[in-house]
């Protein structure tokens, strides 16, 4: 399901125009923001079925640092091991961009962010429709217009002629959600030839950067749809992206990855990097429970994910799109989503196979000393039984059949700061089998567990979630 009347909710609009989107954003969510009656489920991790290493792959966001890049500070992005950046500049004047006349602004803050984000080691995907001016505003014009692409043509000169002058490499993401009027209030066919005129720009300007697209508001199919026009159109004007990409909001990345697999490999078309979801989760969705969730579920369909932004104006340039809040001296302050991502960053070593449940996942590793496990599940509460198999294959854990248990909690708290994970059990338990049973009371939807199994003794008191 497609939920795109509510990414308005991160635009400035008008009260009543904000007020409608809001009506049409609680009715699509209503099974969302009702957690499902309690049940019991359960889920396994397998130790001894591990191989390669996390990757961090859904540790990205669109915008969230401030105009000049100057915040927030360095370790709130270190810390959760920070991979991608999207952004161009959306809502710095109103109108914005190219097409009104003040693409200066959008482009000096676009700069700022692209070169932080390479100093913090993470990968920048730059919006070419922010920079151009169609960011929700009634803009005057789309390219092409009456056929006339002189004035984009112009645009893009400059902007690969910016790009250049940086001196380090974007992911190109040409335009947002084309299928969408709020960014491509034009033809489809016109979008077609925006796409490949500055598809073959690019390509020709910076042979070695790779093309970002569609960005469809929407998950791929396989049947007759926007989608599949896009494709037979990329194949036919030999203009493929290097990355497909679209944004599940809300959606589940591993019913998406099998989609979009069939529907490219239908066409012979090749996709040898993964897929980028790059925006994720609805704004009910964006709770440690669900963001836990949304995490295993992208390293499970091996998709590269950026969690979305629904802030508008000063807080969509801030806040680590969402992840932060500001105190009453404007310090940020971790939510507790940000801490999901804290102990995601800290599973290390290799990835151990996991069976999920019908409303449960998780993602575990296992390193010398220690094996972590985040779980994630919104949406629904109950008792959840995690099986834990094959104990012994974790090295240095294991001492006399004994294993020591931490159990954290992960609080929401209503979307406030949160100091950290809050500790649940922390106790030796004996093993039959090698293995362990963990039960978690997941009795508040929005927020999540995460388990860490260490050496019966020495290591109790170290908090899961400070790595």
């Amino acid at each position: 399901m497609d939920i795109t009347p509510s990414r308005r909710r991160r635009r400035r609009l008008s009260i009543a125009a904000f007020l409608a989107t809001c009506a049409v954003v609680v009715t699509s969510l209503v099974t969302l923001s009702t957690p499902a009656q309690a049940a019991d489920e359960s889920l396994t991790v397998n130790f001894a079925n591990a191989g390669g290493s996390p990757t961090y792959r859904a540790s990205g966001w669109i915008y969230g640092m401030t105009e000049n890049a100057s915040g927030p500070a360095d370790h709130f992005y270190e810390d959760v091991n920070f991979q991608y950046m999207r952004a161009g500049g959306a809502q710095l004047d109103g109108p914005g961009g190219w097409v009104s006349g003040r693409y200066d602004r959008r482009w000096n803050s676009t700069r700022d962010q692209l070169l932080r984000t390479r100093e913090l080691g993470g990968e920048f995907i730059l919006l070419v429709h922010d920079l151009w001016g169609a960011d929700g505003y009634p803009i005057s014009r789309f390219p092409g217009d009456n056929g006339d692409w002189s004035d984009y043509d112009a645009f893009l000169t400059r902007l690969i002629n910016d790009v250049r002058a940086t001196g380090v490499p974007v992911q190109w993401d040409l335009w947002n959600e084309p299928n969408l009027s709020l960014f491509w209030n034009r033809s489809q066919s016109q979008y077609f030839e925006l796409w490949r005129r500055t598809y073959e720009r690019v390509r020709q300007a910076f042979p070695s950067h790779l093309i970002v697209g569609p960005s469809l508001a929407g998950v791929p199919s396989t049947g007759g749809s926007w989608w599949t026009q896009y494709l037979d159109f990329v194949r036919a004007n030999n203009v493929i992206p290097d990355i497909f990409s679209w944004h599940a909001l809300p959606s589940d990345p591993v019913a998406n990855v099998a989609a979009a697999n069939a529907s490219l490999d239908a066409r012979g078309i090749p996709h040898p990097r993964p897929y980028q979801i790059n925006e994720y989760a609805s704004p009910q969705e964006q709770n440690p429970g669900d963001g836990a969730w949304y995490i295993t579920r992208l390293e499970r369909a091996g998709a590269d994910g950026l969690r979305a932004n629904w802030a508008s104006g000063g807080a969509l340039h801030n806040d680590l799109a969402g992840l932060l809040v500001r105190d009453a001296a404007g310090q940020h302050q971790p939510k507790g989503e940000w801490w999901v991502y804290r102990f995601y960053a800290s599973q290390t070593g290799q990835i151990a196979a996991t069976t999920p449940s019908q409303s449960y996942d998780a993602f575990a590793t296992k390193a010398n000393g220690s094996a972590k496990i985040l779980v994630g599940g919104g949406g629904t509460t109950g008792n959840v039984a995690v099986n834990l198999q094959n104990l012994n294959t974790v090295s240095g854990v294991v001492q006399n059949n004994q294993v020591r248990v931490l159990v954290e909690r992960i609080p929401y708290n209503n979307g406030g700061a949160v100091q950290g994970p809050v500790t649940v059990q922390n106790s030796v338990v004996t093993l039959s089998n090698n293995a362990t049973t963990v039960n978690l009371p997941h009795t508040n939807a929005d927020e999540t567990f995460t388990i860490t199994l260490l050496p019966p003794s020495g290591a109790g008191a170290q908090s899961a979630g400070q790595g």
